[in-house]
């Protein structure tokens, strides 16, 4: 079908092709950082829970150090608070992706119908009662 569309439906549909992508690989970095933020705020309510004189370890790559309670603790808060940064940051992406997805659509189908129906087209877009085809 998309030999039969003008070379600007085509372009549209590759940026529609695309913007899917990025949407993908937003929403897997999002659910990433919220795993890796949900993972340390169960640590610093764990660190919350235990005396400041427990003897305490962090992982580096595949040894155990020896560290503090105030050294664990600040270094957990900072994690929860860039994490926190991030999946916001990730959610105002995705919003974007989103809204730039829906109006590339949208001009698609206004490509698509050819002004058939006049401004906005009404909601059926080419595919709608009467469009034909199989």
């Amino acid at each position: 079908m998309q030999g039969n569309l003008p070379p600007e439906a085509q372009e549209k549909i590759e940026e529609l092709q695309d913007l899917q992508e990025t949407a993908q690989q937003v929403a897997q970095q999002k659910q990433q950082a919220e795993s890796q933020l949900q993972s340390s705020k169960t640590a610093l309510e764990t660190l919350d829970g235990i005396e400041g004189e427990t003897e305490m370890y962090r992982e580096v790559g595949e040894l155990l150090i020896e560290t503090d309670y105030d050294e664990a603790h600040e270094d957990l808060e900072d994690k929860v608070d860039s994490l926190e940064i991030r999946v916001e940051t990730l959610k105002k992406q995705e919003d974007r992706v989103r809204t730039q997805f829906e109006s590339l659509q949208e001009e698609l189908q206004q490509m698509l119908q050819g002004g058939a129906g006049g401004p906005g087209g009404g909601p059926m877009g080419p595919g709608g009662p009467g469009a034909g085809g199989a």
